[in-house]
């Protein structure tokens, strides 16, 4: 659109808003008017003297825009409205998606959506997909009573303690698991038809030699029971125990030793011994007797007259008296300990059955995380010795770990050594490649060392918040030990708890939470 002037001499002084007005009621208003232009025309309008034209205006269509994500994921369009030009259409837009190398993902409903939008505001036309990862393998058990004897830690490194009632047997041929196979994943793919391969799930085949198992001849995913014995979770599996059941273990019966899960449907009398890789159940007394089982350890009653227990899992009782429990995981007593020597590599729990009047009485308790009981102590009894945070095999394997480091550490660095010595003076025998595979392998193991290092550190931590709680309270005299600190409480404290607190004190907390230092 073109302005001409023609002079006129008695024609009236004319600017811009004059102009802009013509070129409306022209019906040019929805063109893209040039401001500057009709400005500098209106002066021209009224100062020239010749005739002149000048472009004020012009139509322009609508235009259109691709927008593309980093990722490549999302392609969106954006259509500038036109000034009584042409308006966007599909083929437009198809053909600036196009142009820009979009060409999976596009929703022709968006397409349509985007040319009727009149704000010029992107609108998302294109959308890849993303890879879905495939599913590592899957282990399904098929018993629920299934006996698990790894144990697991909560974030506040306690054992998640579950008394386990009578042994679960399965019969041979009975189903023990299935295994679901990983999956590979399903590829994903970018608007601009990048394919975006997924990460395959880790696949895991059951573990070999799964004791008293088979395969399902059908289906080698299904594992089955081949023996009746107790069923055990194991890594990638289950295995089936043998069971060894016993009315007595008396002079009769003389020793056991088994290789599986002994269950016992009498007492253990003075004197006796049992050996087990499994569980050791016992549904009467262990009188004076010494068990030792690779599992859990479990008595219907009670553990009296200096017997000896160890387990390699948990210890469980209704009582004990004047006894020795060492337990891997867990002892738990329903009623109360009397003059005994009790230690868990995590927790004691006393009287959970008797609030009232369970009590911890005489003798010594070491533990790494926790001991509760209603009652500490006894005021005619002997000083109750309490250890907390201590873990003498965690300590043990620390060490040796350690010195396993320094070695692999000092291998490491002979091997980098040579490796830069082949690689400054010359390697004409060619084991500068053996050399830095041997460092690579060499670095991969001290690695491994070093998780397993920071694991045991964690757990070391953890040990800092070891806890004695309390429901009903201190009675009688108390040593109480958290690492190298000791106090000796010598007058009552009601419910709550000890713990050392951030400033490296023992403290006694009640049930409110106000802790005062009794160090």
């Amino acid at each position: 659109m073109f302005l001409r002037s023609e002079p006129i001499a008695a024609r009236a002084s004319l600017d811009a808003t004059v102009l802009n007005d013509l070129l409306v009621q022209a019906g040019f208003g929805d063109c893209q008017i040039d401001d500057a232009a009709i400005a500098s025309a209106a002066i021209s309008c009224n100062e020239q003297r010749v005739p002149f034209v000048v472009q004020v205006a012009q139509r322009l269509g609508a235009e259109v825009q691709v927008e593309i994500t980093e990722d490549e994921m999302t392609a969106s369009v954006s259509c500038t409205p036109s000034q009584s030009g042409a308006p966007a259409t599909v083929d437009d837009v198809m053909q600036a998606l196009a142009e820009a190398g979009v060409v999976f993902g596009i929703d022709p409903a968006a397409v349509r959506q985007a040319c009727d939008q009149r704000s010029g505001e992107p609108t998302p036309v294109a959308q890849g997909v993303p890879p879905q990862d495939g599913t590592d393998t899957i282990f399904e058990e098929s018993n629920p009573q299934t006996v698990d004897r790894a144990p697991q830690l909560d974030e506040e490194g306690l054992i998640d303690y579950r008394e386990h009632g009578s042994i679960a047997v399965v019969h041979s041929g009975e189903l023990l698991m299935r295994r679901i196979p990983a999956s590979p994943g399903i590829q994903g793919q970018t608007v601009r038809g990048t394919i975006l391969p997924p990460r395959p799930g880790h696949d895991e085949p059951f573990a070999a030699q799964l004791q008293g198992t088979e395969l399902a001849k059908e289906d080698p995913n299904l594992l089955q029971a081949a023996i009746t014995g107790q069923p055990i979770r194991v890594h990638c599996g289950v295995m089936v125990e043998p069971v060894l059941r016993v009315p007595e273990v008396n002079m009769a019966s003389g020793n056991i030793h088994y290789d599986g899960t002994v269950q016992v449907d009498g007492d253990v009398t003075q004197g006796m011994k049992i050996q087990a890789s499994g569980d050791i159940v016992v549904n009467g007394t262990v009188d004076g007797g010494l068990l030792e089982a690779g599992g859990n350890i479990r008595v219907t009653a009670g553990i009296i007259a200096h017997a000896s227990l160890r387990a390699g899992g948990s210890v469980s009782a209704r009582f004990a008296e004047g006894a020795r429990i060492f337990a891997g995981t867990v002892i738990a007593l329903e009623d109360m300990a009397l003059e005994c020597e009790l230690q868990s590599l995590n927790q004691i729990i006393v009287g959970a059955s008797s609030p009232q009047r369970g009590r911890l009485t005489g003798g010594t308790a070491i533990a790494m995380m926790l001991i509760r009981t209603p009652i500490l102590g006894s005021e005619k009894g002997s000083v109750t010795k309490v250890v907390m945070g201590v873990n003498p095999e965690l300590e043990a394997k620390y060490q040796t770990l350690q010195l396993r480091i320094d070695k692999e550490k000092a291998a490491q660095e002979a091997l980098e050594k040579l490796a830069k010595q082949l690689s400054s003076t010359g390697d004409p025998k060619g084991m500068l490649e053996r050399v830095n595979a041997s460092l690579k392998h060499a670095i991969q193991i001290w690695g491994r060392s070093l998780a397993e290092r920071n694991e045991l550190d964690q757990q070391f931590a953890l040990a800092r918040k070891a806890r004695v709680e309390l429901s009903i309270g201190v009675q009688g005299a108390v040593d109480l030990s958290f690492g190298k600190l000791t106090a000796r409480l010598r007058k009552e404290f009601g419910a709550g708890a000890f713990f050392v607190n951030s400033e490296g004190h023992i403290v006694s907390a009640d049930v409110s939470g106000f802790a005062v230092p009794v160090s």
